[in-house]
């Protein structure tokens, strides 16, 4: 038997930012969410201004503006189709990682300065002799934000202050080898920031009203985030493929065979999200769900992803300074 949608609003009666609300959900109920909110939120046509916006942002960095939330309209009966002790869990492991914002902008200044110092100011804001922050980047005036609404959302919902224990974010580690790290450094950038944009509309997908709105401001910032890092290093790594991307992931993986208890690999990242992430607590359909929240949106990223020729790089950037 199909649920009856229950008449809360956002867009119009009976929908959300998702499309239909129901009260529990089928499955399917949940990807025909998750595919509305990956074409309201994550089309060709977005990832592209996303990307033309950086030059604009190096010369005059501005960090968007949040849309106003009602916290005060936040209740426990706005998640749907998942227990509210695991979304609550999912929640605190996204405040755990998202914490230690400044020790990620600091280290991929680092790795940045040397070849692209527009990127790394963008990232990682300036910093005196002594290397303290003078003047945050963009990119953590933006993300800052995303802590404080993530432990008021906890808090509005599970009706507890919430006891977060940050991980240490991996600082700058150099092989000797500088592009290669760099190049090793944005891959993990970029996946880390594909993850969480999935992770926010897959949560969206389990939400309504003021608690949605929330993960959307989420969202709308990492997809933001992700398309600049992505585009930006098609841009830096000309070269780049899908078979060296695969050789990184692939010698990523041998290393931690290697070294098991090795820090800081995309390895060592996957299996430290799904703990913080209370994967053990999921259901099999919410695996499923967010695997098909993965599978939408790296289906626009690869349509986009053939719109960054050479050229047009080119034109947004000007010529590759590595390359000259």
């Amino acid at each position: 038997m199909t649920a009856t949608p229950v008449l809360l609003t956002v867009d119009s009666p009976g929908h959300d930012l998702a499309g239909p609300w129901w009260p529990a959900p089928a499955m399917a109920q949940v990807n025909q969410r998750i595919a509305a909110l990956t074409r309201r939120y994550v089309t060709v046509e977005h990832l592209c201004d996303r990307l033309a916006d950086l030059p604009r942002q190096f010369q005059t960095p501005q960090p968007r503006s949040w849309n106003r939330v009602n916290w005060g309209t936040i209740h426990p009966d706005q998640v749907t189709g998942i227990s509210l002790d695991t979304f609550c869990a999912i929640l605190l492991g996204t405040i755990n990682t998202e914490a230690p914002i400044r020790g990620y902008t600091q280290a991929s200044r680092q790795y940045l300065e040397q070849f692209y110092p527009q990127m790394a100011h963008f990232v990682g804001g300036t910093v005196n002799a002594d290397g303290q922050v003078v003047t945050p980047g963009l990119w953590e005036r933006e993300e800052k934000r995303h802590t404080p609404a993530l432990t008021m959302l906890y808090h509005r919902l599970s009706r507890k202050q919430p006891h977060p224990v940050p991980h240490a974010a991996r600082p700058y580690t150099p092989s000797g080898n500088p592009r290669t790290d760099l190049y090793r450094h944005g891959l993990h950038r970029i996946a880390t920031e594909y993850g969480a944009a999935c992770l926010y509309l897959w949560m969206m997908a389990y939400t309504t009203g003021p608690t949605q709105a929330v993960l959307a401001e989420l969202l709308i910032d990492e997809v933001n985030h992700m398309t600049k890092f992505w585009g930006f290093g098609r841009w830096a790594y000309p070269e780049t493929s899908l078979g060296m991307m695969a050789g990184v992931l692939t010698q990523a993986m041998v290393q931690k065979w290697r070294q098991p208890k090795l820090q800081g690999s995309l390895v060592h990242t996957l299996g430290r999200m799904t703990r913080e992430l209370a994967w053990s607590q999921w259901h099999i359909s919410h695996r499923l769900t967010f695997c098909y929240a993965l599978d939408q949106v790296m289906r626009v990223l690869w349509r986009w992803e053939r719109s960054l020729t050479p050229a047009y790089l080119t034109a947004l950037f000007g010529p590759n300074p590595t390359h000259l």
